[in-house]
């Protein structure tokens, strides 16, 4: 029994920390104002007939901080780029300059700072959720273990180190929005 409560725990500190990589790697998507190769992520082009990433489409390049540089690993297909990002609907008008395609990242007015810093809290939100899910889940288990002869002190014993888990998480997540809001409101 005890075995399950340490994979029971286990369990619940792995589902934790994969919210903990979902909501950084979506943070990355929001934009800050500066250029960033990530900012492309998510954009998928139509590569001798197949979506494929961006990212796997071509070299990504920041020379400064408004500008990304995009050169495709085979010009022919610097049309199909071009449109993919257009269709992404990210705010970017890319200038196609036969052998590259150049973005200028335009600098974010205060409007679209507040609506990127709702964006990152919804997010954040989200992440919170994922969590708590796992917080119900894992005392589902620790439940269950209960009523398969685990003792009820040490169920509830369970049940405080998975609050605890939730807690810790909670913090971090607020933590990385908060560090997030800050970037997106620094001009």
């Amino acid at each position: 029994m005890e075995d399950e409560a340490i994979l029971c725990i286990e369990e619940v500190k792995e589902n934790m920390e994969d919210a903990i990589l979902h909501l950084e790697k979506e943070f990355l998507k929001v934009r800050a104002g500066k250029a960033s190769p990530s900012m492309l992520s998510g954009v998928r082009v139509e590569y001798y007939g197949v979506s494929t990433p961006i990212e796997q489409t071509s070299n990504i390049n920041t020379p400064d901080a408004r500008q990304i540089v995009i050169q495709p690993f085979d010009r022919s297909t610097i049309h199909e780029i071009e449109k993919a990002i257009l269709n992404a609907n990210l705010g970017f008008n890319p200038q196609n300059e036969g052998d590259i395609i150049r973005i200028n990242v335009p600098p974010l007015t205060e409007e679209r700072r507040l609506e990127m810093v709702k964006k990152a809290k919804s997010i954040a939100e989200d992440t919170k959720i994922g969590i708590r899910n796992a917080r119900r889940h894992g005392n589902d288990e620790a439940k269950g273990l209960e009523k398969d002869g685990l003792p009820e002190d040490e169920s509830k014993k369970l049940m405080d180190e998975i609050q605890k888990l939730t807690d810790d998480y909670s913090k971090k997540v607020d933590m990385l929005f908060e560090e997030k809001e800050k970037d997106i409101l620094t001009v």
